[in-house]
């Protein structure tokens, strides 16, 4: 039985604040903490994929456990979910989001929103924007086909590998635009977010468009 729009919308602005959280509040604990890079990073994508695997097991179930408008946008391509659905919860994770940062910055006594200052621009970092985001939506899709029990492991553990390999591993339109509203190291210029978010959506439907050619009929081989 499916869960009520009301509820599966609820969940996604939850388990989208919490996840912007983890990796803002992460962030900002670290960058106090040591003033190594390597530690730094290290510390948030161990958050992120930790919380990533704790909301996809709770929450999942209620909503899909999208928690990112990409994903949002692969489910609707993929027949998962409805345009009307898909509108619906990209609007929740944005507000999800934006909560997650005013949140962290209430724990760090810092002000509600401050504009971020980190640039992050080129054809270098969208290209890691597009890449990270299409692992992340592969990841994802192929999980459901092939490995349904064990989708949680399989996306928090490709976030930990992407957040620790790649140039940028936002992958996420509703946390960048959140990210926009910090002055912390987590934090992104506003100027540069259209162009990422552009880099995710495209990340998302060569995830989806690879997906239906790799397990299209003509893809199967007869058996002799």
């Amino acid at each position: 039985m499916k869960t009520k729009l009301t509820h599966r919308l609820f969940a996604e602005v939850l388990g989208t604040c919490i996840l912007t959280a983890s990796v803002v509040g992460s962030a900002l604990m670290a960058d106090r903490m040591t003033d190594i890079p390597a530690l730094v990073m290290l510390c948030v994508a161990v958050s992120c994929a930790a919380a990533l695997f704790v909301l996809l097991e709770l929450l999942g179930p209620i909503s899909g456990g999208h928690f990112n408008p990409a994903v949002s946008l692969a489910m609707c391509l993929q027949g998962r979910v409805t345009r009307y659905e898909a509108a619906a919860y990209i609007s929740m994770q944005t507000i999800g989001g934006l909560l997650g940062v005013v949140l962290v910055h209430g724990m760090f006594d810092l002000p509600a929103v401050s504009l971020g200052v980190q640039a992050r621009t080129g054809l270098s970092i969208w290209l890691a924007e597009t890449a990270s985001t299409f692992g992340l939506v592969f990841a994802i899709l192929f999980g459901l086909r092939f490995r349904p029990q064990s989708v949680s492991a399989i996306v928090g553990i490709y976030v930990l590998s992407v957040t620790l390999f790649a140039a940028s591993s936002f992958a996420n339109p509703a946390t960048t635009m959140a990210r926009a509203l910090t002055a912390t190291l987590a934090g992104i210029r506003p100027t540069d977010v259209p162009a990422f978010i552009i880099a995710q959506f495209l990340g998302a439907m060569l995830a989806v468009g690879l997906a239906r050619w790799l397990t299209s009929p003509s893809a199967l081989t007869a058996q002799r």
